[in-house]
């Protein structure tokens, strides 16, 4: 592809990671997102957690934006109490995303939510998050699979059409969806598996599988021409 589109990927931020002789705190982000990125034809760029004041700004050169799975979103952010079953916070990469997904869609930049990145773009528009599901991490550490069906005349049904088989790793999920936010996909259990926007608000789509860990590179390419078309 000539003139690759510069595609953002959201980051972990992690304390006293070990690596060769080295203890420190450090960025990390799994390698399958930027291999996807590259793979669908984009080039990839990691974004640490900064000061949300500055996510228009790291935005502004990019072509796209990729927000990253990874720990459950504090229920503060959505007005929940804690379950006990949620994962330990993240406040400093909750209010980072939370930014950069706000950036984006004023911007009107393709943007891509996977897993985690989904859910915190239904909290950034005003939805709610199930804080439990089973069945959908069965062992920890290993990404399971399950089916996941379009809804007919939504943008993922043109990505993907057919009933697909994805790689899935998660305990919680849409509850009630932000304004505007339309479900594209569910899994047999009515779990919504994919959300998007409306066209008119710009190339905006969620999934809460991880396309990063599997061979299907239709969602991640999608992203990568809306980005490419947009620059």
């Amino acid at each position: 592809m000539a003139g690759r589109p510069l595609i953002g990927v959201s980051t972990y931020l992690e304390t006293g990671v070990r690596w060769g002789v080295w203890e420190l705190d450090a960025v990390l982000l799994p390698v399958g997102y930027p291999r996807l990125v590259q793979r669908a034809g984009g080039l990839a760029a990691l974004l640490p957690p900064d000061d949300p004041e500055r996510a228009a700004a790291v935005l502004a050169p990019l072509d796209g934006l990729v927000i990253a799975g990874g720990p459950d979103v504090e229920p503060e952010r959505y007005g929940a109490p804690r379950d006990p079953r949620t994962g330990p916070p993240a406040p400093e990469r909750d209010a980072w995303e939370l930014a950069l997904i706000g950036a984006a869609l004023a911007a009107r930049k393709p943007l891509l939510g996977i897993c985690r990145g989904m859910q915190l773009l239904n909290v950034a528009l005003g939805g709610t998050l199930v804080q439990h599901v089973d069945g959908h991490a069965e062992v920890a550490g290993v990404f399971g699979s399950h089916p996941v069906e379009p809804v007919p005349g939504t943008r993922y049904a043109g990505i993907v059409p057919e009933k697909a088989t994805v790689p899935t790793y998660h305990h919680q999920a849409v509850d009630r969806l932000g304004r505007g936010v339309i479900p594209s996909a569910h899994a047999a259990d009515g779990t919504v598996e994919a959300i998007e926007l409306p066209a008119a608000d710009g190339w905006v789509l969620g999934v809460q599988w991880h396309p990063e860990t599997g061979g299907d590179l239709r969602v991640m390419e999608a992203l990568v021409r809306a980005a490419a078309t947009a620059a």
